[in-house]
């Protein structure tokens, strides 16, 4: 009673009121995800869902603190929810395990919040949970931080810009393939050819090792790294053997060391390799070690002595060796910093190669940070960003509630730092959606199909298209997957089932012309009670889009400039990430630039 009547005086009572009305969806229970469920459950929202596919870990403990050390290798979403419910009882709080792109998470489950909130590391869960939300009419705020820097910012399908309205930075960084490959003088140069290169070649979808886009490759050395493919290739043919680690091992840090030597001028100004001897280690190791090697109990944060990384090296080859054996998918691996044999081998093999050409060795915990691209967490900036998220949700239900436009009073949030200004947040007025974007000029439907053992394809583009105008002859795809267009037909006849499209199926249908018509997105789901054949749902919610915006000989799109502008790009773009944590120029050329405000925090 008494955090209603505070919240009252803080709010206003029917803001409150709606606050533990409206169902909350909490995507991520990590960093970001803790400190955003506590603050949910200490401002008034009573009816709270949380969603990660992720149990705790022992280095999570340093800044996700709803969690201790009895909580390890539990489900994060529920364990989260429980522990805000302990701090306010008076709350419903759910744990959900999965992954937010399983098929049961549709577009009807997500159309059962009122408000979205995304506290995700990875870019591909991002664009899914934008594109859901869009298809749901649901509103989502997102964020993101990296170190000091952070964001958060509203995004309301037809109102403000949605996800993918702006460019996402490249995230993989290259490096010369020579470097990689014959003359590395960093850790990271040794973990990208352990984990790109030989894990690929060996036991997953082989590549050619990545390069920076300038770095030309001379056609003898280009030849070397093709033989070199070819006997890998080879080799990988014995996986299964009782011999396969030792013979991985006589080539790549025996054989291949003593070729680069024989190519004395390259070492002339350098440190020379030094090869390995199997036998030398593998009696090192039986002198050192009582007993077999438990990969469980090596030291994460500790380098590891030479002969440590060829147990864990033989260990995890081994063991890679047979699951690829065994599968019955042809198996092709990838690498996940999560997968422990694969991040055996990665960080043995990068500790290997480091100890060959005397490069400074890394822990396990660091050889997964870098093979993983996990960008460093600081718990203060996960909090500010967390508590910013609360103040734009419930600032966005009251500006709906009182039928006022969502960007009035919401904002784009940067939290920025640098050493001559103290921690700060840039607030920028929301964004206009982007009329050349491929996500939200879309149209978002959801289709009711009764049986989808009987509709067929072509019944179903004869009932859409005669309800939504979409230009001319149409197409139709799943995903990747084309289902019919003007030039193939095949499939017109066939029921959806015979397709393998079934309840939480989503098909973009698009007319021959889709700069004036665009596409329609349609989420399929069964009927509801008292409804017969099919039903389209969403059509009165679709904004009217006109033709495209006309280009400049450029490219570019027109836009009106505005006075005193470059002031302000120039100050967000030392500041401003992406949605997903990545540096990007704020002067988008598809939306004017806006006034910034400047918060300082003391």
């Amino acid at each position: 009673m008494r955090q209603t009547t505070q919240l009252s005086q803080l709010f206003g009572a029917e803001t409150v009121a709606q606050l533990a009305a409206t169902r909350i969806l909490v995507v991520g229970a990590g960093g970001i995800g803790c400190e955003l469920l506590k603050n949910l459950g200490a401002s008034g929202f009573h009816r709270i869902v949380a969603l990660d596919l992720d149990t705790i870990d022992l280095s999570n403990l340093n800044r996700q603190f709803l969690f201790q050390r009895t909580h390890l290798s539990q489900p994060k979403s529920t364990t989260a929810a429980q522990a805000i419910t302990r701090f306010n009882p008076g709350i419903s709080a759910e744990g959900i395990l999965g992954n937010v792109k399983d098929a049961r998470f549709t577009v009807d489950w997500f159309s059962r919040f009122g408000l979205v909130f995304n506290a995700l590391d990875n870019l591909e869960a991002r664009r899914h949970v934008n594109a859901m939300c869009l298809a749901a009419h649901v509103p989502l705020v997102e964020s993101g931080t990296a170190g000091h820097l952070g964001q958060v910012t509203v995004i309301d399908g037809g109102s403000t810009e949605c996800f993918e309205c702006r460019p996402k930075a490249a995230e993989r960084r290259t490096y010369p393939v020579c470097t990689i490959r014959s003359t590395p003088t960093a850790p990271v140069h040794c973990v990208v050819w352990a984990k790109d290169y030989l894990f690929a070649q060996l036991f997953g979808a082989a590549a050619p090792l990545p390069s920076d886009a300038g770095d030309v490759v001379a056609a003898d050395v280009a030849e070397e790294l093709r033989e070199e493919e070819r006997a890998l290739a080879e080799l990988a043919e014995a996986r299964g053997r009782p011999d396969f680690a030792r013979r991985v091992f006589a080539k790549v840090f025996g054989r291949d060391v003593r070729r680069l030597l024989a190519n004395e001028h390259m070492w002339a100004q350098r440190r020379a390799p030094e090869p390995l001897e199997y036998d030398e280690l593998a009696r090192r190791w039986a002198g050192r070690q009582q007993g077999a090697l438990d990969p469980a109990a090596v030291a994460e944060h500790e380098p590891m002595a030479v002969e440590l990384a060829f147990a864990l090296f033989c260990h995890a080859t081994e063991v890679l060796a047979q699951r690829h054996v065994m599968s019955a998918d042809g198996g092709a691996q990838t690498f996940d910093k999560d997968d422990l044999p694969a991040l055996w081998f990665v960080a043995a093999t990068a500790s290997l190669r480091s100890y060959v050409f005397g490069i400074t060795q890394r822990s396990i915990f660091d050889i997964k940070a870098i093979a993983g691209n996990i960008i460093p967490a600081v718990a203060t900036t996960n909090a500010i960003a967390a508590g910013l998220m609360v103040v734009q949700g419930i600032t966005l239900l009251a500006q709906k509630r009182g039928g006022r436009p969502v960007d009035s009073a919401c904002c784009t949030a940067y939290l920025a730092y640098n050493a001559r200004r103290p921690r700060s947040i840039l607030r920028e007025p929301l964004a206009p959606p982007n009329p050349r974007c491929p996500v939200c000029r879309r149209r978002y439907l959801t289709l009711r199909v009764g049986d989808f053992s009987k509709v067929t394809l072509g019944g179903l583009l004869r009932f859409v298209g005669g309800q939504v105008e979409l230009g001319g002859e149409l197409s139709v795809v799943e995903g990747s997957r084309i289902l019919s267009d003007p030039d193939y037909e095949d499939n017109l006849e066939a029921p959806l089932e015979s397709l393998g499209i079934s309840e939480g199926a989503m098909l973009t249908v698009a007319g021959e012309d889709d700069t004036c018509c665009v596409p329609v997105v349609l989420s399929l789901a069964g009927l509801r009670e008292g409804q017969e054949g099919m039903v389209l749902e969403g059509v009165e919610l679709v904004p009217e889009f006109g033709p495209l915006p006309e280009q400049t000989e450029e490219g570019e799109e027109s836009v009106e400039e505005e006075d005193g502008l470059e002031l302000v790009a120039d100050e967000l773009e030392k500041r401003r990430l992406t949605r997903d944590a990545q540096p990007v120029s704020p002067d988008d050329s598809t939306n004017k630039k806006r006034a910034v405000d400047v918060v300082t925090i003391d």
